[in-house]
């Protein structure tokens, strides 16, 4: 299997370091494409990769192709691209509002993936959802969820409209997160805390709730009220959020973000 990840920023490099030490690799090594000088100099020092700065000498003969580029680079990539693809490579796009549609036109390729990806794969711990054209067997999309698992979990989703809903969750979540991470800290810093004891009490807060929700069947919900007591401490924070409507802002936010994935697809 011999796999090409063409972009080598921070998705692209992320999937490419998980994807290499897939066993589908086992006989080539993965092959990323970049333009950036600095990056092929330091790409090239990494014995797990084949690193090229020119098409020609890679796209034809892989398998799978992984674009992993800014949207607003795709059009120019495309047509360098077109030319020297063929009707059997799997093309899987981790582009945001790019729609299998548009890449097959553009390609003139018949096996696409369209995937969302989001930035905790960096650490081993994202969620990638997927969906593919009608061309993709169901022997090579499991190949391919085999590949974006090596970046923690995979979703395969039946449409693209929930591709679009996974940006709003998944996709654009991390920054969710970190937005109420820095809420936190600020109201540690207020009150007194160090900027490392407010890090250690916000990121351990987290990190255990979170594992608290994983380890059990209970709600969220649930897990509000266990810890929240009537006329208490935790009810008066949650109070507090009700009364200011937090709960409809984040699911705002949530669809603001779907809303736009929308639109940028509608674009192509």
């Amino acid at each position: 299997m011999k796999v090409l990840v063409i972009g080598a920023g921070n998705m692209g490099l992320t999937y490419s370091e998980g994807m290499a030490s897939s066993p589908l690799l086992s006989q080539h090594k993965l092959k990323i494409y970049d333009t950036d000088p600095e990056k092929i100099t330091t790409l090239q020092k990494d014995e797990r990769f084949d690193v090229y700065d020119n098409l020609n000498d890679c796209l034809s003969d892989a398998d799978i192709v992984f674009i992993a580029v800014k949207p607003y680079h795709s059009d120019a990539l495309f047509e360098e691209m077109k030319p020297m693809l063929n009707k059997g490579q799997i093309i899987v796009s981790l582009m945001a509002g790019v729609t299998i549609e548009a890449i097959q036109q553009k390609l003139n390729a018949k096996k696409v993936v369209r995937t969302m990806p989001n930035l905790p794969a960096q650490v081993g711990k994202g969620v990638t959802s997927f969906t593919e054209s009608d061309d993709v067997s169901k022997v090579e999309l499991v190949i391919v969820r085999n590949l974006l698992d090596t970046t923690g979990a995979s979703i395969h989703v039946s449409t693209q409209n929930f591709i679009d809903a996974s940006t709003g969750i998944s996709g654009s979540g991390p920054a969710y997160v970190f937005y109420f991470m820095q809420s936190m800290l600020e109201a540690a810093k207020k009150m007194g805390f160090s900027e490392h004891d407010s890090k250690v009490m916000v990121t351990n807060t987290f990190e255990g709730a979170v594992e608290l929700y994983k380890q059990s069947d209970i709600t969220p919900e649930t897990w509000i009220s266990r810890v929240a007591s009537k006329g208490g401490t935790t009810q008066a924070a949650i109070d507090s959020m009700v009364s200011n409507n937090v709960n409809q802002f984040i699911q705002d936010g949530a669809f603001a973000a779907f809303n736009r994935a929308v639109e940028l697809g509608k674009t192509e």
